[in-house]
């Protein structure tokens, strides 16, 4: 009979020490998300639009818009896939909320580590991340969860006149290890190389500015490194993108920009926890030198042993004068 007793009184413990640390996370879906323009009073869809949660957590989905919503893993088209009107989301089952109204909530327990993508059916540009458990994929991905099928990514300025290929080394980016962003800008019309464009790069994270930085590409591009201290999603922001002085390469790129805030481009991904480096004292080391001076010098290189030349020739002509004739007596 105490034995018994005693195996209950364990059993009641373990159940009271799994309540006590499963944890319960909210996510608003705020005011306007059923509002697919630019016009909406919402920064997100899903507010927070990536949690990030431990096996054993419950997520509770609040609606304080005004229509009904649902929770649905799975792959949602984007905020602009879905205008073709053949693209609507992709269902994987795990998980499905149906529709609720303003007001009610949904949640749902995840007992299984992962990274599980989710969209609203009846909104379906609506999409929203939730990582559980120290799982790190072993590819890389954009902030809501897609995969990058291949480096450099290529996205354009609103106004469609520059390109910019992106690539970061290691492609998988964690906490605490140096990432390096490498990048060069284009002419899409002409498919040629863009030297000499200038630029302003700026790292959000969070919703947080982190990092901020002028630059000017040449013709292998530019790049930059930095050290992320935390995880989450980052935005990859390049604004002011134009010309920053004469070069060989000609473009109709280069010429100043009508609408200079249609002239950024934006990419995103993903930072996770690092497993096995908590702090780092590495120092990050920017590009020293800017191409202008190296152009300058390359300049220098090629112009100046011709200048002397030129100048040696003269001075054996001009420079010395010819010499007096002696005049003799007859």
């Amino acid at each position: 009979m105490k034995s018994l007793f005693f195996i209950f009184c364990i059993y009641f413990l373990l159940l009271t020490f799994q309540t006590t640390i499963a944890e319960e996370q909210t996510v608003s879906i705020p005011f306007g998300a059923h509002d697919p323009t630019f016009d909406t009073p919402v920064e997100n869809w899903y507010e927070p639009p990536v949690i990030s949660i431990q096996r054993g957590d419950t997520v509770s989905w609040i609606n304080d818009d005004q229509e009904g919503h649902t929770v649905t893993s799975g792959e949602g088209p984007g905020r602009f896939g879905w205008m073709g009107g053949d693209k609507f989301g992709e269902p994987d089952g795990f998980f499905d909320s149906g529709r609720f109204m303003k007001g009610e909530s949904w949640s749902f327990t995840f007992n299984k580590a992962g990274l599980f993508r989710y969209f609203c059916t009846f909104h379906p540009w609506m999409e929203g991340i939730v990582v559980v458990g120290e799982s790190i994929p072993d590819y890389p991905h954009d902030s809501m969860g897609k995969k990058i099928e291949k480096f450099p990514v290529i996205e354009y300025t609103a106004d469609g006149i520059i390109e910019l290929d992106m690539t970061w080394e290691p492609n998988v980016i964690k906490t605490n290890e140096k990432v390096t962003f490498i990048y060069q800008t284009y002419d899409p019309a002409a498919n040629t190389n863009l030297d000499k464009m200038k630029y302003d790069l700026i790292l959000i994270q969070n919703g947080d500015e982190i990092f901020r930085d002028e630059g000017l590409t040449g013709i292998g591009g530019d790049y930059r490194n930095f050290i992320f201290e935390f995880p989450g999603p980052i935005e990859i922001r390049f604004e002011n993108i134009q010309s920053g002085g004469t070069s060989g390469i000609e473009s109709s790129a280069r010429a100043p920009a009508a609408f200079p805030s249609l002239r950024t481009v934006t990419f995103t991904t993903m930072v996770y926890e690092n497993p096995d480096v908590i702090s780092t004292d590495e120092i990050v080391v920017q590009p020293a030198k800017r191409l202008e001076l190296q152009y300058e010098i390359l300049v220098a290189i090629i112009v100046l042993p011709g200048g002397l030349a030129v100048a040696a020739v003269l001075y054996m002509m001009y420079g010395k004068g010819k010499p007096a004739k002696k005049s003799t007596a007859v």
